[in-house]
């Protein structure tokens, strides 16, 4: 069995949620716990960050090596085009996407901490020990998270001024390609990366950034929304997971 190694509200776990669901391929999301996580990474892939892949024998760490190995392993429904100049671009695209998705995490976590528990709720997962101990790993979570991800002010206004270069850099590549996919013309690695990367502030439905209740939710996530949806960028991804995120999976994991 196929088996996933994630936290459910990571976005670069949901990229390879969807890599594996583009690739129609069964696997189980398995949750860790932040914090441990670390001692298993090392043990089984030599790094210590997550997404890993567990296929048979095989450990794969990180959304871009597991695309890679996923495309190898798997031609059917692939991910990066066999034309060089295509390949070349949805890498670059997809390089550029991680690099966003260090600024999207840091920014839009930081405002929604600043209103409510809910990030902190899902990464707790709805069973298992954190949830059974919720009174002293909760606090102990939000703590850890804040570390781990750097939270404090002046770095969270650093990357607000990275994710705006970012996302007009993608947005210009976007309707370089006349705005339907990020590169040529069908669903790929670069259009998976940028869509689950931005998740985070665009809230689509069915993903664990869907927002049920919003008393408690950020103004300032709530802005940029808007001003993304205003940008052919925003309203691409906006698309792409209103008719081609077909998740076989549950993003919840066990």
């Amino acid at each position: 069995m196929r088996v996933l190694y994630q936290f459910p509200l990571s976005h670069y776990c949901e990229k390879a949620r969807w890599l594996l669901d583009h690739k129609e391929l069964d696997y189980v999301a398995h949750n860790l716990i932040p914090g441990f996580h670390r001692a298993f990474a090392q043990l089984k892939t030599g790094q210590n960050k997550l997404p890993i892949l567990k296929d048979d024998a095989r450990w794969i760490a990180q959304s871009t090596p597991i695309a890679l190995y996923l495309d190898d392993t798997y031609p059917e429904h692939s991910l990066l085009r066999k034309d060089p100049a295509q390949r070349r671009a949805a890498l670059e695209i997809d390089q550029l996407a991680d690099e966003l998705g260090i600024h999207v995490r840091r920014w839009s976590l930081a405002h929604a901490l600043s209103y409510s528990d809910e990030p902190i709720e899902i990464m707790m997962g709805e069973q298992g020990y954190l949830r059974q101990f919720e009174k002293f790993s909760k606090p102990i979570l939000k703590t850890l998270v804040k570390k781990s991800y750097e939270l404090e002010q002046d770095k969270v206004a650093q990357s607000k001024a990275h994710l705006d270069e970012l996302v007009l850099l993608l947005n210009d590549r976007l309707v370089e390609n006349y705005g339907r996919y990020m590169v040529g013309d069908r669903l790929g690695l670069a259009d998976i990366a940028v869509c689950a990367i931005l998740a985070p502030l665009l809230h689509p439905n069915g993903t664990p950034w869907e927002v049920e209740n919003t008393e408690f939710h950020s103004p300032e996530l709530d802005t940029y929304k808007t001003y993304l949806l205003s940008l052919p960028l925003g309203q691409y991804v906006q698309r792409i997971y209103e008719t081609e995120r077909n998740a076989r999976v549950d993003w919840r994991g066990m």
